[in-house]
């Protein structure tokens, strides 16, 4: 799957970029049919420890899902977002099955 990742404010190094994809990637087990994915990585400038902001928009047809998590740490937030795109790809899948019948 193709993953456009953006960081915003700051360069984002080649191994969180390889954990982002990775990760995406196991979205194809659940979905096979995403287009595409854009993932935006943000650092807001608060005090607050939790000022990462992993943002991804998965396109699949005739639908896409959005999904943003704020956390620690970006690999957190990665984790955090594709359980949450897991569930939402599972739960479209089933309903394109039901159709069916």
């Amino acid at each position: 799957m193709k993953v456009n990742t953006q960081s915003v404010n700051f360069h984002a190094d080649r191994k969180l970029i390889s954990f982002i994809q990775k990760r995406m990637d196991k979205l194809d087990l659940f979905y096979d049919k995403v287009i595409k994915s854009d993932v935006f990585l943000k650092v807001e400038n608060t005090s607050d420890k939790e000022n990462k902001i992993f943002e991804a928009k998965v396109s699949v047809p005739g639908d896409s899902f959005v999904v943003k998590k704020q956390c620690k740490t970006f690999e957190e937030g990665t984790d955090m977002a594709i359980a949450s795109l897991e569930r939402q790809l599972k739960k479209r899948k089933e309903k394109l099955r039901s159709n069916l019948h």
